[in-house]
């Protein structure tokens, strides 16, 4: 189960920190993944991190604003976000996989198995 935390409504140019705390004993074998939809849009990749965390993946729109980290003693990862644009308004959802080197499967929803009810973010101009 994943558990998602830390939405809100935030203005241009603001920060918020998700937070995504997943059940289980087996995190760390986890790939973790942050997703987002905007209304109307189709959901789209965010961030990415492998399950010891030594490697991240970011779309191009946020790299360099946004972070992806986890803490695997405490079974939660975690989305630093700054410098927030009206256009990063969207519901966030962070979703699992086993954890792969192939970025290909770290990318794509499709291939997450387990998926968070997923948490709200707006960014007022």
């Amino acid at each position: 189960q994943l558990v998602e935390s830390g939405g809100g409504l935030v203005q241009a140019g603001g920060t918020l920190r998700l937070s995504c705390a997943a059940s289980g004993r087996t995190f760390s074998t986890y790939g973790m993944g942050w997703f987002r939809q905007a209304p109307g849009k189709e959901r789209a990749f965010v961030a990415a991190i492998t399950g010891r965390g030594d490697t991240t993946y970011y779309a191009d729109s946020v790299k360099g604003r946004f972070a992806i980290s986890r803490d695997n003693a405490k079974n939660t990862v975690y989305l630093q976000m700054n410098s927030l644009k009206p256009e990063d308004t969207a519901v966030y959802y962070c979703a699992a996989r086993p954890t792969t080197s192939d970025s290909r499967y770290l990318v794509s929803g499709i291939y997450y198995d387990y998926w968070g009810q997923g948490t709200q973010v707006t960014v007022s101009s």
